[in-house]
């Protein structure tokens, strides 16, 4: 992260100290005055990554496998922490609706979740949040029936979370994958009339298998020949490597002038044929299948881990 932002939340938080609320140490580890005195090792919460407006933790210690088939855990329970800056304060207010509740962004300190992962679908689940005051004093609480969930992608906020509850129970690099700079795959490219060009690419990161289809999100960027972005759209595929068809699960599109809008999509498959760019796409997903196999497999519960782990090796 952004060294600007690692010290904006430092001076945030040593702002407050005196009332109570989290502040850091040199390892970015949020602790309170009383904890202060203990060993590195039973400090609470646990940094994981931060930038001009939020500080991002969690307690590793309340981490829980709420269930789990055949030895791999299905869902994951923790509390993660969140630390503002007064931008990411106000931020926070706006996006929540709540200045009713909370007037005043300086009074919006930190806030405390209880969520749930689920990391065979790459999501994570809100089931309660509450907004603190510098005194540890609740100022807005909200329990989410049903829960609130969110499909991880790079443009989720929650992303940083996921990576580190996924990581403290599987070890799989989840949080290595996500910070890798060549975690997008370009797939295709085309150029057409007027030197208009699309560009097509994978993230690796988010890839993983389910029988027969592989899972990933695919960011398509549209551009005119002076390089305007012309339209973007970002979605989450379905693709049968075997069949070679293909569909968009959920997405969105991007304009200059509609900016973020939902994809319609119909839920069917389509033929990727030989004559059009995206095949070309086909042929480099097909062979990360081929060569991936244990980190696509990675939190399955119908194959055995370990023949999993000895293919990787190979």
């Amino acid at each position: 992260m952004k060294s600007i932002g690692r010290t904006a939340l430092v001076l945030a938080a040593a702002a407050v100290l005196t009332a109570g609320a989290p502040s850091f140490d040199a390892q970015g580890t949020a602790f309170s005055r009383a904890e202060a005195a203990q060993p590195q090792a039973e400090q609470k919460w646990t940094w994981i990554a931060s930038d001009q407006n939020y500080g991002k933790f969690f307690s590793p210690a309340n981490v829980q496998v709420k269930s789990s088939v055949n030895g791999v855990a299905t869902c994951i329970s923790a509390w993660i922490k969140t630390v503002f800056t007064p931008g990411g304060a106000q931020e926070t207010i706006d996006n929540y609706g709540i200045e009713a509740s909370i007037p005043d962004p300086r009074s919006l300190s930190y806030s405390l979740a209880l969520v749930e992962v689920v990391p065979q679908e790459r999501t994570i689940f809100y089931i309660q949040e509450n907004f603190y005051n510098a005194d540890g004093k609740v100022i807005w609480s909200h329990v989410y029936d049903p829960p609130k969930d969110y499909d991880i992608n790079h443009r989720k906020f929650d992303e940083d979370y996921y990576v580190a509850l996924v990581d403290h129970v599987f070890h799989h690099g989840e949080r290595a994958q996500k910070d890798d700079p060549y975690r997008w795959k370009e797939l295709w490219v085309l150029t057409g009339a007027g030197g208009v060009t699309t560009t097509a690419l994978a993230d690796f990161t988010t890839m993983h298998l389910s029988g027969s289809n592989l899972i990933y999100w695919e960011w398509q960027e549209t551009k005119d020949k002076d390089g305007q972005v012309i339209d973007i759209k970002f979605m989450k595929k379905a693709l049968n490597y075997e069949q070679g068809t293909e569909k968009v699960v959920k997405g969105q599109i991007w304009t200059p002038v509609g900016n973020w809008q939902d994809l319609e999509t119909d839920g069917r498959y389509v033929v990727i044929s030989k004559e059009i760019a995206a095949y070309k796409g086909l042929e480099r997903l097909r062979a990360i299948v081929k060569g991936y196999q244990y980190w696509l497999n990675r939190y399955r519960t119908d194959l055995p881990q370990t023949e999993n782990a000895k293919k990787d090796k190979k």
